[in-house]
């Protein structure tokens, strides 16, 4: 039995394609070890969004290399788009494979074993043909609807390196809704690049997510990073049916009308907080998630400050920041005012305690509550999950499964390293 080893970084849409990738080699006598162990068969499913995602995954293609040097090492992702050319001129790389390409993997692996000379342009370049995630590394299990992404945002390199917006066929996105659901699946995951642009025939985004929710089965649905444009009244309608999971990410990047403008968004910030305002009339403990990138190019102290105060304002549950990092080709590489390194960490540095503190406030409120949990691990008596809101439960109790609903009375917060609801069986 061969053994294969796979790396991911960046997006939900990587780890989706990374579970179905590892399930296809596991339903063909593949062994998946972890990445620090001797394989034959080293995966690095890269992400070139900032200079700090490129330096880790050199560091991965360098540490693989160093534990078996006989061992097949294959790049895929967006770095394998975007510096192929340095990718294919290193000699410990056998194969960089390209987004369009990533589907078809298992073909290219399988064809080097059997002494066949396959370039991976030769290969099928199907977005979506990348099937089932039921041997991935994540319980919950992701389903694909589009990619690539149209937008073209002044600091975002992703429309070169997943191309334009695609979307996948209405009827075999719910056909592999079904599937998973059948499989056993309890949590549905919809991701992609720009999934709230999804458009296939005359359906829309809101329309694809009503017809899952119909679904019959015991399950619920995510949704995952979506931008704020992408909303309509139907869509909010739906985000009140028992299925649909009370959390969203919404990506805001930055609290200042200005910057937005000059990194290109479709919103303002008014339209933001309406959309937030309009959800929470609905369920006040909402938990809304979100990006903010710090020192785009020109931000003034009064833009920062208006993205701290837009935290506090907004009571995120979980904020992810960025450093600005420039990307070569994009229109924020030659814009003026670029802001010093030593400013971005400083800056960084203050966002990030505001945002925890917002993460602190906003768990905290459900103390007393109760949280419907499914787990994903255990580790002896104590149990492991996400309840609804997508907040990281654990609890102590016996006979428990995982891939199982439970429902936690959450009693405190442990915020030692992470704010984490600690609660008991209800």
């Amino acid at each position: 039995m061969k053994t294969i080893a796979f790396k991911t970084l960046g997006c939900r849409l990587n780890q989706y394609e990374t579970d179905a990738l590892a399930s296809k080699f596991q339903n063909n006598a593949y062994k998946l070890v972890n990445f620090d162990e001797e394989a034959d068969v080293y995966v690095i499913n890269s992400c070139t969004v900032t200079h700090q995602s490129d330096h880790k995954s050199r560091n991965f293609i360098n540490q693989a290399n160093k534990r078996n040097k006989d061992s097949v090492l294959v790049v895929t992702g967006c770095m394998a788009n975007n510096a192929k050319e340095e990718l294919e001129n290193k000699d410990e790389i056998n194969y960089v494979l390209e987004n369009d390409n990533k589907s078809a993997l298992y073909s290219l692996v399988e064809a080097h074993f059997n002494g066949e000379v396959k370039h991976p342009s030769q290969l099928n370049n199907d977005l979506f043909a990348y099937g089932s995630t039921e041997k991935g590394f994540h319980t919950r299990s992701m389903i694909k609807i589009q990619d690539g992404c149209d937008n073209f945002c002044t600091f975002c390199i992703i429309p070169s390196v997943r191309g334009r917006a695609k979307s996948r066929p209405f009827e075999a996105i719910l056909d592999n809704v079904r599937s998973v659901i059948t499989n056993g699946a309890k949590e549905v995951v919809i991701t992609g690049v720009n999934i709230g642009r999804y458009e296939y025939e005359n359906y829309k985004f809101d329309d694809l997510i009503e017809a899952i929710l119909n679904l019959d089965g015991d399950f619920r649905l995510r949704i995952s990073s979506l931008e704020p444009d992408g909303f309509g009244d139907k869509f909010l309608g739906l985000l009140s049916h028992p299925k649909m999971t009370p959390h969203l990410h919404l990506c805001l990047q930055s609290g200042s009308d200005e910057v937005l403008l000059r990194m290109r968004r479709m919103y303002t910030i008014k339209t933001f907080k309406n959309t937030v305002e309009k959800v929470r009339v609905i369920r006040p403990d909402f938990n809304f998630t979100t990006d903010i990138i710090i020192g785009f190019p020109g931000e003034s102290e009064t833009d920062f400050t208006d993205s701290c105060d837009m935290i506090q304002n907004m009571e995120f549950g979980h904020v992810h920041t960025f450093k600005y990092s420039i990307r070569k080709g994009t229109r924020a590489e030659r814009m003026a005012d670029q802001i010093p390194e030593k400013l971005k960490t400083e800056r960084s540095e203050v966002l990030r305690g505001i945002a925890e503190e917002s993460k602190l406030k906003y768990r905290s409120q459900f103390v007393g509550k109760t949280q419907r949990v499914l787990v994903e691990n255990i580790n002896g008596n104590v149990a492991k999950g996400y309840g609804e809101h997508y907040i990281p439960v654990q609890f102590e109790a016996e006979n428990i499964k995982t891939n199982t609903f439970y429902d936690i009375l959450v009693t405190d917060i442990n915020n030692e390293k992470d704010v984490v609801l600690i609660g008991k069986p209800a």
